[in-house]
């Protein structure tokens, strides 16, 4: 028995352990099998996931394509600003406009006071009044939305930038005047009635755009001096007028046509805004004072008037008083030098010539204070097409024509004056512009040919072409029929121009030479000495110059020598001082 349990007993403990080994394996095979399971798995879930997210991608894409194209609309929405229209105040359009917010303007300003004054007119044509101050109004409200659409410089360009030009426009003084210059006050007219036309007065704001039409006419118009004298008369009618209905307010002249009351006030007025006085007494005392203020308005006003006026007529004679002056310092030099009445005549029919056909303004002094380029339009403008007639200049480069031009010469010549004589140095080339020039023998009679406008001679002179027979000397005699008009063109500055323009100077040297030799004024012979001259002096130019750069590089070397010497007398000296420095060390 006890061997049984014995053996029981020591068997047990193994069996334990044997069922624990084969839990275990249970387990491991378990756990294996749940390894293989969830490796099966993964790749399934992944594929899912991976499926998943590239539908949420393609999704995402969507969106942002269709927020991409959500903001390009935006942005094109805001690259593509509405087109407003604009008012350029430098246009002719904006003139007209101001000429049409004139008229309402001044017509409240004449209208207005004689209304609220002449009692009768305002009662007698009341239909034609309202008529009238409503389509001002009209006017008055479109000229405000035209003043939000007045363009301005800024940088140099117009600002077409609408609600820029709102905000610029409302912090402008103008604008609270333009705003209270169209209040209704005529809603007052139905508590009092419409024949008080004294509430309407706050139109009269608006004078500044009556004289800004007055200001840009003046710069526009072709008399300004006419212009202005007609405005500064303008002027003293609307003081007289407003003068003569304030009198008719405070004295009430008894006559009984509307006419006469107007015309007798206006008569009034004028002789006491003047100082002429002679006009009947005041009564009342509201009168005198009234007398006493127009005295002392008049004298301040007129005497401001008549110095304007006496400005503006020694403006307008200006020019011939400058003439006049230049004459007579003239005169003045040939009496005292004793000059001959002949010549003395005919330098006073030259003046008369000039300044009959107004060519007294010297051309240079007019246009001094306007930049290069605008002079270079203007010369071209006017000289061009009178250069472009001269044969050798027909088909040079643009750039040449514009200075040549810009040194035109403008010279105006009496009867009988000679242009040039056979065997005078030419210094200088003429275009006719306007009159006749005779080729004449030297007797100065006999005449060969007559040249009219557009013709030009002496321009193979001032080339100064090698191996011309003539050199630069004139070869005939030129003389003035009548008054004759001409361009000159000096030698100095064609050479001057031609500087910048190698090319243009040979080929204008060809057309010349070219020229010679077709009517037979060239001689081949002098032109190869000329150049054989002129190839022996750019060699002794050369040498000269290989003479001067080798004293130069002689220099040159001497001090690049003296140079090397310093710096190697200095790396000697440092080297001294560092071992004597190693040996201070040690």
């Amino acid at each position: 028995m006890d061997t049984e349990n014995r053996t029981s007993g020591t068997g047990s403990p193994s069996s334990g352990t044997r069922w624990h080994l084969a839990a275990a394996n249970m387990n491991n095979s378990n756990n294996n099998d749940s390894k293989k399971d969830d490796k099966k798995d993964e790749p399934k879930d992944n594929k899912k996931d991976d499926k998943k997210d590239e539908k949420k991608d393609d999704k995402d894409k969507k969106d942002d394509k269709k927020d991409a194209k959500k903001d390009d609309k935006k942005d094109d929405k805001k690259e593509e600003p509405k087109e407003v229209w604009i008012m350029d105040p430098a246009t002719d359009k904006y003139h007209y406009w101001l000429w049409t917010i004139s008229i309402p303007v001044f017509y409240n300003l004449m209208l207005l006071v004689a209304r609220a004054c002449f009692n009768e007119l305002q009662y007698t044509y009341s239909t034609l009044w309202i008529v009238l101050d409503y389509s001002s109004d009209v006017l008055y409200l479109i000229d405000t939305f035209v003043r939000t659409r007045t363009g301005f410089l800024e940088q140099g360009l117009l600002v077409k930038d609408e609600k820029l030009l709102k905000e610029t426009y409302m912090k402008t003084r103008q604008f609270r005047l333009d705003v209270l210059s169209i209040i209704p006050t005529d809603i007052v007219f139905l508590i009092i009635g419409i024949n008080n036309p004294e509430w309407r007065f706050n139109r009269l704001l608006r004078l500044g755009r009556l004289f800004e039409f007055f200001d840009r006419t003046e710069t526009r118009t072709n008399f300004p001096n006419i212009f202005r004298i007609s405005n500064l008369v303008l002027y003293i009618i609307i003081i007289i007028h407003w003068n003569a209905c304030l009198y008719f307010a405070v004295s009430k002249p008894e006559y009984s046509r509307l006419a006469r009351q107007y015309i007798y006030c206006f008569y009034w007025s004028t002789l006491t805004l003047t100082t002429i006085g002679e006009m009947p007494p005041p009564v009342q005392d509201v009168e005198y004072l009234f007398v006493v203020a127009d005295f002392l308005t008049g004298v301040l006003i007129f005497a401001t008037i008549v110095g304007n006026v006496g400005a503006m007529i020694s403006n307008m004679n200006a020019a011939r008083v400058e003439f006049q002056t230049k004459i007579d310092s003239i005169k003045q030099y040939m009496q005292f030098r004793k000059v001959s009445k002949e010549l003395e005549v005919r330098v006073v029919k030259w003046f008369d010539y000039l300044w009959t056909e107004e060519k007294t303004c010297d051309e240079k002094q007019v246009l001094k204070n306007l930049p290069d380029k605008l002079k270079a339009e203007i010369a071209i403008n006017v000289h061009l097409e009178t250069l472009r007639k001269v044969r050798i200049f027909q088909d040079c480069e643009a750039g040449l024509l514009v200075e040549l031009v810009l040194k035109l010469q403008p010279q105006v010549f009496s009867p009988g004056d000679y242009i040039c004589k056979k065997g005078d140095i030419g210094r200088e080339m003429y275009i006719i512009k306007e009159g006749q020039l005779a080729v004449v023998a030297d007797d100065g009679v006999t005449q060969f040919v007559v040249l009219s406008d557009g013709a030009y001679f002496g321009e193979i002179s001032i080339l100064g072409i090698k191996g011309s027979k003539a050199g630069n000397r004139r070869t005939a005699n030129i003389r003035s029929v009548g008054y004759s008009d001409l361009f000159a063109l000096s030698k100095d500055d064609l050479m001057e121009a031609l500087t910048e323009y190698p090319d243009a100077k040979n080929a204008l040297e060809d057309k010349g030479r070219a020229i010679l030799m077709k009517d037979n004024l060239i001689d081949m012979s002098l032109a190869a000495a000329s150049d054989a001259k002129d190839m022996e002096e750019k060699v002794n130019q050369i040498e000269s110059s290989l003479d001067i750069m080798m004293v130069k590089l002689k220099k040159l070397r001497e001090q690049y020598e003296s140079s090397q010497r310093k710096l190697k007398q200095r790396f000697t000296n440092m080297a001294n001082q560092v071992q004597t420095l190693k040996q201070e060390e040690e």
